[in-house]
């Protein structure tokens, strides 16, 4: 018997308990207009609740800058897996999602830790 199940559940009602609303929105990518030469997307939003917090300084690199922020959230609430393509609405802040990192046990995701820019 594995870990995961029980962990992601723990995961879920810490987020729950302790964390703010957030929402993801999915962004998926549609067929390409060869006559305005756009791409249409379709977006799809998911209300969750996770832990936001400040990037230390030490996390700050080529990639992650000063100002960002990081959130974890539960991948047991998330419809699928969060990428660098969607984005996050805080307090009607969008905010894009510069790396994802995923926390996992036995192979299954627990939660996800987003370095999020505004």
């Amino acid at each position: 018997m594995t870990l995961s199940g029980p962990l992601r559940k723990v995961a879920s009602k810490l987020m729950a308990r302790f964390g703010g609303e957030v929402t993801i929105r999915t962004i998926t990518t549609g067929a390409y207009n060869t006559t305005t030469g756009a791409i249409a997307e379709t977006t799809s939003d998911n209300e969750i609740r996770g832990v936001l917090e400040d990037v230390n300084a030490r996390e700050v690199n080529e990639l992650i800058q000063a100002g960002d922020k990081k959130l974890i959230i539960a991948a047991a609430d998330t419809a699928g897996v969060p990428t660098t393509v969607d984005k996050v609405l805080i307090s009607s802040v969008v905010h894009q999602i510069i790396q994802v990192t995923t926390i996992e046990q036995d192979n299954e995701p627990i939660t996800y830790e987003l370095i999020l820019r505004a």
